[in-house]
């Protein structure tokens, strides 16, 4: 972007734990040229202040935070809040936006996303998977097809933390060795889809309990969200989630057969490789015997615990892969979130 370009104009919708983290990671990036200038979300100004302010996982904001009247300050700048409960309650064409981030993940289908742009939003960028393809122009996994994005989209899909953290590894793998199949187990943070004791909460009846006293499996559409991004391993896939009682940061225990005969060693170094060169920032690697906390705030979308990598037959490939799913995925909102405005701006 042009020193000299005002910085681009990006709204929230919906303020929890996704859109305060982009917020806060944002703030910590420096801008990137980007600039949020309002939120919705139907909070109250003092709890958005307040959350703002202070995070149980991701600790106190590192700045000044305040509201005064529908400004949220941050740092001095304002941040309009808006409390909206749908699309089009909102004039997003007045608000002069380059790109509307849409955290809220209640909007799915392509008719809830046309809504936002109906409603004024030039461009919308979707923090979830959405029901099928056709929902949005693309989805994109930042790193892997971001190339393909054609700048004049309106409707785009960030897909899911499992997937941002998946794909890169299953791509490079299949690329160097191929994979014949695919079984993954996410072993996921709690959630704020699941009750803190036993409730009425959800028609997945899993869901109705604990999020703090058992593990949990629920569903997944994982394997959906690879093969979408990853045609070529199409039916080879299969996926299965469990919840388990912490409050961030996931793994993903991946077992692969490989095409051809591999070794523990030659997969830590195709994998610490790519860390350092094609999915630099993107894939972490570490031998270090860590534990899930240690990755609390880590930016990147996935690491690779290389001291656990196993191989036997000498083709059945076991791989665990760490990844924060809320800090890792709001930095790669923001990536195709610059990424898009500025190949808008290259057009020109």
């Amino acid at each position: 972007m042009s020193s000299s370009r005002r910085p681009y104009r990006i709204a929230l919708n919906g303020y929890g734990r996704i859109g305060r983290c982009v917020l806060r990671a944002l703030h910590e990036r420096g801008g990137d040229g980007m600039q949020i200038i309002a939120l919705n979300d139907l909070a109250d100004q003092a709890s958005v202040e307040y959350l703002t302010r202070f995070d149980s996982t991701h600790g106190r904001f590192p700045g000044e935070v305040r509201v005064d009247g529908d400004c949220l300050h941050i740092n001095g700048h304002c941040v309009q809040v808006l409390c909206a409960p749908q699309p089009e309650d909102i004039d997003w064409a007045a608000l002069d936006l380059d790109l509307l981030l849409e955290c809220s993940g209640q909007y799915t289908s392509r008719a809830d996303a046309e809504r936002f742009v109906q409603a004024g939003a030039p461009r919308v960028l979707f923090s979830q998977p959405m029901a099928n393809a056709e929902a949005v122009d693309t989805t994109l996994v930042y790193g892997i097809n971001q190339h393909t994005l054609d700048p004049q989209a309106r409707l785009v899909s960030n897909a899911s933390c499992t997937t941002n953290a998946s794909v890169p590894v299953l791509d490079l793998l299949n690329r160097q060795l191929g994979l014949e199949q695919v079984s993954i187990t996410t072993i996921h943070s709690a959630m704020n889809d699941q009750p803190v004791i036993d409730a009425y909460h959800h028609t997945d009846l899993r869901r109705t309990r604990s999020a703090f006293q058992s593990v949990i499996p629920v569903s997944t559409g994982l394997a959906r969200g690879i093969e979408r991004l990853l045609p070529e391993l199409a039916g080879r896939v299969q996926a299965k989630a469990m919840r388990v009682p912490t409050v961030n940061v996931s793994a993903l225990d991946i077992t692969l057969q490989t095409s051809r005969d591999t070794s523990a060693e030659e997969v830590n170094r195709l994998l610490k490789n790519a860390s350092e060169t094609e999915y630099f920032g993107l894939l972490g690697y570490t031998e270090l015997q860590h534990a899930s906390c240690d990755f609390n705030h880590d930016p990147h979308s996935a690491i690779v615990d290389g001291s656990l990598t196993r191989v036997s037959g000498p083709r059945l490939v076991n791989l665990l892969v760490w990844f924060d799913n809320e800090w890792g995925f709001a930095n790669r909102m923001l990536d195709v979130a610059q990424y898009w405005l500025q190949q808008l701006d290259a057009g020109k």
